[in-house]
């Protein structure tokens, strides 16, 4: 178990990220898997109470469920990603950066846009009654 200043900066860590997952929930250009499996990961090390309450909400808890059990991202997520990096790097062409930032970024999207759409769509859930 880690120490006591460890385990707040965990709980801070889990807080900031669960506000930005909750924020995109609203905000398109925010994405909110990302910063829910941070929140997850450091409300483990950092609160119990934390973890089990980001996992008891049900918007939520489907995507990191997803994730955890199928490695799955939904496609919708996965557009939006795609829509967002060549949005981004549109700006940076448009606002004439430096060609080295250019390349750089052209195999930083394409390696993030090749892991994203190598994940698998999740599997839809089959209710037991």
């Amino acid at each position: 178990m880690p120490g006591k200043k460890a385990q707040l900066a965990y709980l801070v860590l889990a807080y900031l990220s669960t506000a930005f997952g909750i924020a995109g929930v609203f905000l398109p250009l925010l994405p909110t898997t990302p910063f829910l499996l941070v929140a997850v990961w450091a409300a483990s090390r950092g609160s119990p109470r934390v973890h089990d309450w980001i996992y008891s909400q049900p918007q939520f808890a489907r995507l990191i469920n997803n994730w955890h059990e199928q490695g799955a991202v939904p496609r919708s997520a996965k557009w939006l990603a795609t829509a967002m990096m060549v949005a981004s790097w549109s700006f940076l062409l448009w606002s004439e950066y430096h060609w080295g930032l250019l390349l750089g970024m052209s195999l930083f999207f394409l390696c993030i846009g090749t892991f994203l759409w190598t994940r698998p769509n999740p599997e839809p859930r089959v209710l037991v009654k």
